[in-house]
């Protein structure tokens, strides 16, 4: 991947890349070859592999190598200087699901807050060579059918939405009351998309996102790569998103807001 080719110009987007190439190289060895599955969660099901610790810490090597006056903030390894004005934040294998199942629907996450707000994000699968990357203000794909900016596409009806979700099991109560309220007006919904659904909305594929229960490393690389494609990410009140919780992704700012009108009596 060349930089000039993704037309980011974003300082750090070289160094991106270089983080993403690392990544790769130190999970690819474990996809579908019948790794070792940790649970993290006692009484349910959070897997960890092997591959997922092997990616943050080849891209936290990197990171502390080049700018150790940066801040770390990953899934598998924690936080690390997270009050630097530069603060990494990182989810080697978001999918992991997908990827213990051999799935090719997981990706790396790598964000990068300035002050705190997401402003340089990208989204690589290393298994179907596909990058995602925006910066706030451009987003650019490249991967097996060439390179091109991400645009989304105009759809300001529910009835016209095609919508992900992770699972409709995320959402429990009133959440789960809203949500299934909009699945049930839109065209067509899909699950077990992860990150990948928030690429699709970017790449002008599908229109809309409803999730809840996410991490600040779950979200922080989608957003300037679905804002920079002309789109809107917030949580479900329309404030921020950078750490996690409700989350909502729209294509259409006109689809956002009516979405969000549909989400508040669930949002907190």
């Amino acid at each position: 991947m060349n930089n000039a080719d993704m037309r980011v110009s974003h300082i750090y987007s070289n160094f991106i890349e270089r983080l993403a190439t690392a990544a790769s190289d130190a999970i690819m060895p474990h996809f579908r070859t019948g790794h070792d599955v940790q649970n993290k969660l006692a009484g349910g099901f959070d897997p960890v592999t092997v591959a997922d610790k092997a990616g943050e810490t080849a891209m936290r090597a990197l990171i502390n190598s080049e700018f150790p006056d940066h801040g770390i903030l990953g899934e598998e390894h924690g936080p690390e200087n997270t009050d630097a004005e530069h603060v990494w934040v990182l989810d080697p294998i978001d999918g992991t699901r997908a990827f213990i199942a051999g799935l090719p629907t997981w990706g790396t996450l790598i964000g990068l807050t300035e002050k705190g707000t997401p402003r340089l994000g990208m989204m690589m699968q290393p298994y179907v060579r596909e990058a995602y990357v925006g910066d706030c203000d451009t987003a650019w794909y490249k991967g097996p059918i060439g390179t091109k900016a991400l645009k989304t596409r105009s759809c300001q009806d529910l009835a016209d939405a095609v919508m992900f979700t992770t699972t409709p099991a995320l959402f429990q109560g009133e959440e789960r009351s809203a949500y299934d309220t909009i699945e049930a007006k839109t065209k067509l919904a899909r699950y077990g998309t992860d990150c990948y659904g928030y690429c699709m909305v970017a790449a002008g594929h599908a229109d809309l996102v409803v999730e809840t229960g996410l991490q600040a490393y779950d979200v922080v690389a989608l957003i300037p790569i679905v804002e920079g494609a002309g789109g809107v990410m917030t949580n479900w009140t329309g404030g921020s998103a950078a750490d996690g919780g409700q989350i909502v992704a729209s294509g259409d700012p006109r689809l956002h807001e009516l979405v969000l009108k549909e989400l508040a009596s669930a949002a907190i």
